[in-house]
C-alpha cells in the first residue's frame, strides 16, 4: 500500500513539471459550450469523454444541447424522449404542482401522474427555452467604444449596438436574442433561442419522496431525496413553438438524452449541461466583506421571521398550507443559503485569499507604468464604491426581502402603472383595458394563494424590524407619521387601513379595477404607504447605484488585470443563466478529519431515518412495502437502490434540474443541490469539498415504474445499458 501510494505522489509530480501553466482542476469551471473544442476537450477526454465535441455542441447537427432546456426563470430541463418529455427537479416544478393543488386534490402531498396526454395539465404563462446558437459579438459590440469615454457613454453606446445586434440576429424568425456580458463587460454573447410556451404537468412524485428531508436535509449530505418531475413540452401540428391548444401536440425535439440504467462509481467521467444563475468568481476581497457584513445578515433575519409566520399558519390550516407551499420554499431554500455562504466564507478564509491575490495585482501593477496608469486606482476605487454602497445596504434588503416580502405591498404596486395613465390629462382608454386586464388576471393568482391573516403578522413583524434596524432618515415620512400616529402598534395600523382599501377583499379589488378611479386610489391608505416606500427607495437607489456605476468599472478593469497577470490560466466567465458545461468525476469526499462520505445514498437511509412524527422524513407505506420486498425491477443494483449520488461538477442556482450525463452521452443523474460544507461555492470553488448533489436516474425511474405504476412513461424513454433487453 505505501509502495501504490508513493508512485502516486511520483506520478501526480511528473505531471505538474509537464503541465506548469495548467492551474484549473478539470471539475472547477462553467464553460461556454461553444469553446469546449478549444478550451477543455482534451482535458474532457482524458477523464473518459466518448464523444466529440460536435456532439455536445453544433449549430448544423443534432448535438447534447438540443436536448437542454431553460426551464421557466430559474432552473433547468433535459428532454428524455421524442416526444417531449422533460425531466427537472421536484422543487423546480413545485410552483406548478402548488397551482394545481387544492384540498381536495393536494399533488403536493399524493402525487400527480398522467396515464395519457388528455391527462396532462397546462401551465399558462409558464414556459421552456432551446439554445440554437451561441456567438462571440465582442468585437461588434465594443467596436466604437474608446478608452477616454466615461462609463454613461460607453453604457449608452453598448446598449445600442446590443439592441441593433439582437434585432439583426433574428429579423424574419420566431427566435429570441439576447446579448450577454462576460468578464465583467470585457466580452460579449450573443445567444438565440427558441421559446415554447405550452408546457403541461405529466407527473410528480409525493412531497415525501421530492421533498424526502425538507429543509433538514436541504444542503446536506448524506441526501435521501427524490428531487424530480416530469413535464411535457407542446408544439402546432408544425412543431413550431404555440400558445396552449387543445389541438397542439407533444414537440418531437432534435435530439433526447438515452436514461442509463448502469449506474455509477467513484471516478467515473460526469458532465452536466444547464443554465447555472449567478456566480461572483471574481469578486474582491472587499466585495467578500461586503456581503458578511451588510448583506447575508439582513437577509437570514427578515426571512427567519417570514419563515416562521407562514410556518405557523401553515401547520394550523391545509388551505394555508397549499397556499404557501411554494412561497415557503423560495424562502427557505436561500435563507439557509446564505447561512452557508457566511459561514464557509469564513472558515475558508476566502477575504484573506482574495487579498493574497490583490497584493499580487498590485506587484504586478507596479511594474510598468502603463500598468499604472490603466490599473492603478482599481483596487482604490473597489473599495470607495463598497464604503458608499454600505451606506444603504440595511434599507436596500430590507425593501427587497422585507417590505416585497409583504404580499399586499405587491398587489398595490400593481396598480402604480394605471395611477400614470389615470393622472394624463388624456388617458388612453386602450392603455387602460390592457392594463385592467393584466392586473385582474395578476390578482386572481394573487388572491388565490393569499391569507390575510397571515400577511397581517408580516405586516406587523417586518415593519417593527424595519423600523428598528433602517436608518431613520432612509425611513419614508409616511411610515414615520403613520408609527407615531399608531403610537408603533402596526396590527392596529394594518387592521384601520386594510378596512379602508380596495384591497381589502378580492371583490372590491376587482370591483375597484373593473372601474378605476384616480381620487379614489390616490385616497387608498394602503396604496400610499406602498407608494412611500418605493419612492423612498428610488431615491435612495439613485446614491447606490451611481456607486455601483462606478463599481461595474471598476471590476472591469479589475478582471481585466487578473487575466492579463495570469495569461497562462484558463479563466472561464461567471454564470449569468446562460447554458453552461461542467465536467469532472463521480467523488466521495472528506469533509472533516476523520471522516469519509460514500459517493452514493440508498434506499437503506431513507428507512433509517424515517420518522412518522415529523413531516420532513415520512416514507409512504408503499414505499416502505416495495423496500420490504425488494421489489426494484430493472433498477436495483446487488439487492440495494440507490438514491443519490455525489461529483465535483461545478453548479450553482439555476442548474437545479440539470441532467447529469456520462462519457457515452447518456442520462445517469439529475443534478439538485450542493453540500453544506461547500457553501461558498458561489464565490470560490473549493476542490476538495465542493460536491454536487444528484438523485439517481435508477432512483427516477423505479419511482415513475414500481412506485407509481407509470409504465406508460417508461415506455416512451430510450433506456440503455446492460439490463436493457
Amino acid at each position: 500500500m505505501q509502495r501504490k501510494i508513493l508512485l502516486s505522489i511520483y506520478i501526480t509530480l511528473f505531471i505538474s513539471v509537464l503541465s506548469p501553466f495548467k492551474t484549473l482542476k478539470a471539475d472547477e469551471g462553467m464553460w461556454l459550450p461553444l469553446l469546449i473544442e478549444r478550451l477543455n476537450y482534451t482535458d474532457m477526454q482524458r477523464m473518459g469523454l466518448k464523444l466529440t465535441a460536435e456532439e455536445i455542441y453544433s449549430v448544423n447537427k443534432s448535438s447534447l444541447k438540443d436536448a437542454i432546456v431553460q426551464f421557466g426563470n430559474g432552473c433547468t430541463g433535459e428532454i428524455i424522449s421524442n416526444q417531449g418529455l422533460i425531466l427537472t427537479n421536484h422543487h423546480c416544478g413545485y410552483g406548478k404542482i402548488q397551482e394545481h393543488s387544492t384540498v381536495e386534490h393536494d399533488y403536493l402531498t399524493d402525487g400527480f401522474w398522467a396515464k395519457s396526454f388528455n391527462e396532462e395539465l397546462p401551465n399558462p404563462g409558464f414556459f421552456v427555452k432551446f439554445l440554437i446558437r451561441i456567438e462571440d459579438v465582442t468585437s461588434k459590440v465594443l467596436e466604437n467604444v474608446e478608452d477616454g469615454m466615461t462609463e454613461s457613454q460607453r453604457d449608452n453606446l453598448i446598449k445600442e449596438r446590443i439592441e441593433q445586434l439582437t434585432n439583426e440576429a433574428v429579423e424574419g424568425t420566431h427566435y429570441d436574442a439576447v446579448i450577454k456580458p462576460f468578464f465583467g463587460g470585457n466580452e460579449y454573447y450573443l445567444f438565440i433561442t427558441e421559446t415554447f410556451k405550452d408546457v403541461r404537468l405529466v407527473g410528480a412524485p409525493p412531497s415525501s419522496i421530492g421533498k424526502f428531508g425538507g429543509e433538514t436535509d436541504n444542503w446536506m449530505w448524506p441526501r435521501h431525496t427524490g428531487d424530480f418531475s416530469l413535464f411535457r413540452v407542446y408544439a402546432d401540428a408544425d412543431g413550431k413553438p404555440a400558445d396552449y391548444s387543445p389541438d397542439n401536440v407533444p414537440y418531437q425535439p432534435k435530439h433526447s438524452l438515452p436514461v442509463s440504467l448502469n449506474g455509477v462509481e467513484n471516478n467515473d467521467f460526469a458532465m452536466i449541461l444547464g443554465y447555472p444563475g449567478s456566480t461572483d468568481r471574481y469578486l474582491s476581497s472587499y466585495g467578500v466583506e461586503f456581503n458578511l457584513q451588510h448583506v447575508y445578515p439582513t437577509r437570514i433575519k427578515v426571512r427567519r421571521k417570514k419563515l416562521d409566520i407562514m410556518g405557523e399558519d401553515m401547520k394550523a390550516n391545509p388551505a394555508v398550507r397549499i397556499q404557501y407551499a411554494s412561497k415557503y420554499a423560495r424562502v427557505s431554500n436561500y435563507w439557509k443559503n446564505f447561512i452557508g455562504m457566511s459561514r464557509g466564507l469564513k472558515r475558508l478564509n476566502v477575504a484573506d485569499k482574495k487579498r493574497e491575490t490583490e497584493n499580487r495585482m498590485t506587484a504586478w501593477i507596479n511594474e510598468f507604468e502603463s500598468r499604472q496608469e490603466t490599473y492603478g486606482k482599481v483596487l482604490p476605487d473597489i473599495k470607495t464604491a463598497y464604503d458608499e454602497m454600505a451606506k444603504y445596504a440595511l434599507e436596500r434588503y430590507y425593501f427587497f426581502e422585507g417590505i416585497y416580502g409583504i404580499e399586499i405591498f405587491g398587489l398595490a404596486n400593481n396598480l402604480s402603472i394605471l395611477e400614470k395613465e389615470l393622472t394624463k390629462t388624456q388617458p388612453d382608454q386602450k392603455v387602460i383595458e390592457e392594463l385592467k386586464s393584466k392586473i385582474l388576471a395578476f390578482s386572481k393568482g394573487f388572491y388565490k394563494d393569499f391569507n390575510a391573516p397571515t400577511d397581517r403578522k408580516l405586516f406587523i413583524e417586518i415593519l417593527g424590524m424595519y423600523q428598528q434596524e433602517v436608518p431613520v432618515e432612509q425611513q419614508p415620512e409616511l411610515f414615520k407619521e403613520w408609527a407615531k400616529k399608531y403610537k408603533n402598534d402596526f396590527a392596529k395600523m394594518f387592521d384601520k387601513i386594510i378596512n379602508s382599501s380596495v384591497m381589502k377583499s378580492q371583490e372590491s379589488f376587482e370591483a375597484f379595477v373593473a372601474n378605476p378611479n384616480l381620487k379614489t386610489l390616490q385616497k387608498d391608505p394602503i396604496y400610499n404607504l406602498t407608494k412611500a416606500f418605493v419612492e423612498k427607495h428610488s431615491e435612495l437607489n439613485k446614491d447606490y447605484m451611481e456607486a455601483y456605476s462606478k463599481l461595474g468599472k471598476a471590476n472591469r478593469l479589475y478582471i481585466d488585470a487578473l487575466r492579463k497577470m495570469d495569461s497562462n490560466k484558463n479563466f472561464y466567465p461567471d454564470a449569468n443563466f446562460t447554458m453552461r458545461l461542467t465536467y469532472g468525476q463521480v467523488k466521495d469526499y472528506m469533509p472533516a478529519d476523520g471522516i469519509i462520505y460514500k459517493h452514493f445514498t440508498t434506499l437503506d437511509g431513507i428507512i433509517e431515518k424515517e420518522d412518522p412524527n415529523n413531516p420532513e422524513f415520512i416514507v409512504p407505506d408503499k414505499l416502505k412495502q416495495l423496500y420490504m420486498d425488494k421489489d426494484y425491477g430493472l433498477y436495483g443494483e446487488n439487492g440495494t437502490m440507490n438514491v443519490a449520488f455525489l461529483s465535483n461538477n461545478d453548479i450553482t442556482g439555476g442548474n437545479s434540474g440539470s441532467p447529469v450525463i456520462n462519457g457515452k452521452g447518456e442520462l445517469i443523474g439529475l443534478a439538485f443541490d450542493g453540500n453544506w460544507e461547500a457553501m461558498s461555492g458561489d464565490i470560490a470553488f473549493e476542490p476538495d469539498l465542493q460536491r454536487t448533489i444528484s438523485v439517481d436516474i435508477r432512483y427516477v425511474l423505479f419511482i415513475i415504474d414500481k412506485y407509481a405504476g407509470a409504465t406508460n412513461l417508461i415506455k416512451e424513454m430510450n433506456l440503455v445499458g446492460s439490463k436493457v433487453q
